[in-house]
């Protein structure tokens, strides 16, 4: 685990905003009869076009396009498709990396399409209280275990359960490095973060059972109960006296206050 400089940290301040912003900005897009492939090369175009970057999911284990889109019960790697058009009711996760600087960043959203359920709504609004129950634990000193622990704590009482197959990892030059970011363990456990770190905290967190398949495309994750799934995503470095969000979008500072992050 190798700390980043103050001229890295600033450098990934751009890398993160511009990550956000193309969240942000699909939101538009993210509608009844739009595919997930027209989304998917939207990404690319803002990323590649707009922000001179690149679109670093593309290549990445030979994945094909410059986000995963996971819809319903799909857990995480869903591969975007002309066939496969949202629909009213569809919760949707858009899972982008990109690189500048030679810096990744990795940030996801949940995107709800038309009318959805009640059911579906809060399992987005417990999943994103997750991330940021986590994110709350980072600071110099506190352990990888604590914010694990908070993460699961939040899930399980809402009555949901944590994917564990899947987690945060430290990022940087690579899109993924050490350390494993569990979201699931015990207070004071793990790795101890010092300021400098950069990592990525992604719960994935399911209505159902936290069993998970994968399909015969060999990218896409699925619940074995085929209950919805969510998931929400930051990158985020530790600082001198707590945490900075990299990826943090215009929509979510109000939340990240709430949270005192």
């Amino acid at each position: 685990i190798i700390p980043k400089t103050e001229e890295e940290i600033i450098a990934y301040r751009d890398t993160g905003r511009i990550a956000a912003e193309i969240l942000t900005t699909l939101i538009d897009h993210v509608k009844v009869g739009a595919s997930t492939y027209e989304i998917a090369k939207l990404a690319e175009d803002l990323i590649v076009n707009k922000y001179d970057a690149i679109a670093s999911c593309i290549g990445q284990y030979d994945f094909e396009y410059a986000l995963c889109s996971s819809v319903n019960d799909v857990v995480c790697h869903g591969v975007p498709s002309k066939e496969e058009i949202l629909k009213d009711g569809d919760v949707v996760n858009l899972d982008i990396t990109v690189r500048k600087h030679g810096l990744v960043s990795d940030t996801s959203r949940m995107y709800l399409v038309g009318e959805v359920s009640t059911e579906a709504e809060k399992l987005c609004k417990v999943g994103q209280e997750c991330l940021y129950k986590g994110i709350a634990q980072v600071k110099p000193g506190n352990t990888l275990g604590d914010i694990g622990f908070a993460i699961q704590k939040h899930a399980t009482r809402n009555g949901y359960t944590i994917v564990r197959e899947y987690t945060g990892h430290g990022i940087g030059k690579e899109m993924h490095e050490a350390p494993e970011v569990l979201h699931y363990g015990k207070k004071g456990k793990g790795v101890k973060l010092i300021e400098g770190m950069t990592f990525t905290i992604e719960p994935m967190v399911n209505q159902g059972s936290r069993k998970i398949e994968h399909l015969e495309d060999d990218w896409t994750v699925v619940t074995c109960d085929g209950k919805l799934s969510v998931q929400w995503e930051h990158t985020i470095v530790v600082t001198k006296t707590g945490v900075e969000i990299l990826t943090l979008r215009d929509e979510e500072k109000e939340i990240a206050k709430a949270y005192k992050v």
